[in-house]
């Protein structure tokens, strides 16, 4: 059997790649982090868990409304305690393989989390820094807004409706689509199926990629 490509007839000018969920995993710290904030604020945790994923950290917080409770200061301690639990965080499966692949100028990583936070989660998972990254404190508004994905196609020189974005997380798949990129859908740590149109992997180990005069194409091998 033969290669099947994922977009038919399409290639990308290029890849942006969310972190948490889609090239390594962290859910276990940020869950362990987020699970002792929300009983310490009276939060039912298991209610609450689900809401953090793919979203920024300050936004999360504030959405929420607990009177006395600065936004900015809880976020900036979550992040502390997200930085010293780092001890099982992975990488998804063929992820540092298909990185390696792509030529450097073409590809990006497009996070919710700090970018300090971000660079100690890519050291833990073993995966290299990428060329640009574009984190939480590069734009005004976060995921589900688009104007991360739209900031790291301009920062690559291209047009975000010519990229490909990976993702794990409604909220980030909502602002690929709301930045009119293409999606495919990363499932490694999904526990639940997730209700969406675009084309899903569970990791990257049946996944190449060739680099042509058009751009990126993307295959499933058999």
């Amino acid at each position: 059997m033969t290669e099947r490509p994922l977009f038919p007839g399409r290639a990308f000018a290029a890849f942006l790649f969310d972190m948490d969920g889609t090239i390594l995993t962290s859910i276990a710290s940020a869950e362990r982090v987020w699970s002792l904030w929300a009983e310490r604020h009276g939060l039912d945790v298991a209610t609450f868990l689900p809401t953090i994923h793919g979203v920024r950290t300050v936004e999360t917080i504030a959405r929420l409304g607990l009177p006395g409770v600065d936004p900015v200061a809880e976020a900036d301690a979550i992040m502390r305690a997200e930085m010293e639990d780092v001890s099982d965080i992975t990488p998804i499966a063929g992820a540092a393989a298909f990185l390696a692949a792509l030529p450097r100028e073409r590809w990006a990583i497009v996070t919710s989390a700090p970018r300090l936070l971000a660079e100690r989660r890519i050291a833990a998972a073993g995966l290299p820094l990428p060329p640009l990254m574009i984190a939480a404190e590069d734009v005004e508004f976060g995921k589900p807004a688009p104007d991360c994905f739209l900031l790291g196609a301009q920062k690559l020189g291209v047009a975000a409706r010519d990229c490909l974005v990976f993702e794990d997380s409604p909220a980030g798949l909502a602002a690929a689509d709301a930045a009119e990129a293409a999606a495919l859908v990363v499932t490694a740590t999904h526990s639940h199926p997730l209700a969406s149109g675009h084309p899903k992997q569970r990791d990257y180990e049946r996944l190449t990629v060739r680099a042509t005069a058009e751009g990126l194409e993307v295959f499933e091998r058999p």
